[in-house]
């Protein structure tokens, strides 16, 4: 299977100059993902036609590609393809892309495996403050897009995770998210 597993993998895409936090759908050996239209990742596949999926285990750098741009040192072109990966990622799976469908919000695209690498070999075990930090930054990113209450009430559920069993990373990774939070115009708590 590689690395992206049955289910939906949390990675960080990254396109020219250009790294966001998706989710890639794999079913049945079939990759793809839905991109917001409006965001530079559906912007830049849909013109360039290819995505790289980072591999990372870094909290901090999943809030920060969900909220903020990347310093043009983040990126390392990967040899051969000269697509931009993460310079700090664990592993990569660079994929060619294609726009299957289309709405008024969304591009639905299918990705083509053309390389995978795994650059780092670690032993990570589950940290549920980890999974909390993920979860809170999904939910923060569609929160963003339209304010529903319901959103706002699982980030805090989620939150409170992260402060109960988040390590370094995981607690600078919700300081970032809480002060972006902090930070939105008309922020409704319901």
């Amino acid at each position: 299977m590689g690395l992206l597993g049955a289910g939906i993998s949390e990675v960080i895409a990254t396109t020219r100059e250009n790294a966001a936090p998706i989710g890639i759908h794999c079913r049945e050996s079939d990759l793809s993902a839905v991109l917001f239209k409006g965001s530079h990742t559906a912007r830049n596949v849909a013109r360039d036609g290819w995505l790289v999926a980072n591999v990372v285990q870094d909290p901090v750098l999943f809030v920060r590609t969900a909220f903020d741009d990347l310093p043009a040192s983040s990126f390392v072109s990967i040899p051969g393809l000269g697509w931009d990966r993460l310079s700090g990622a664990d592993g990569y799976v660079a994929c060619s892309a294609e726009v299957v469908r289309e709405t008024p919000e969304a591009l639905m695209v299918r990705f083509s495996v053309v390389r995978e690498e795994v650059l780092t070999r670690r032993c990570v075990p589950f940290n549920r403050a980890r999974c909390a930090v993920i979860e809170a930054t999904v939910h923060a990113t569609r929160f963003r897009r339209n304010r529903d209450p319901g959103l706002y009430h699982l980030i805090r559920h989620h939150i409170s995770v992260v402060r109960r069993c988040g390590g370094p990373g995981e607690l600078e990774a919700l300081r970032i998210l809480e002060e972006w939070l902090h930070d939105m115009p008309d922020k409704n708590s319901g």
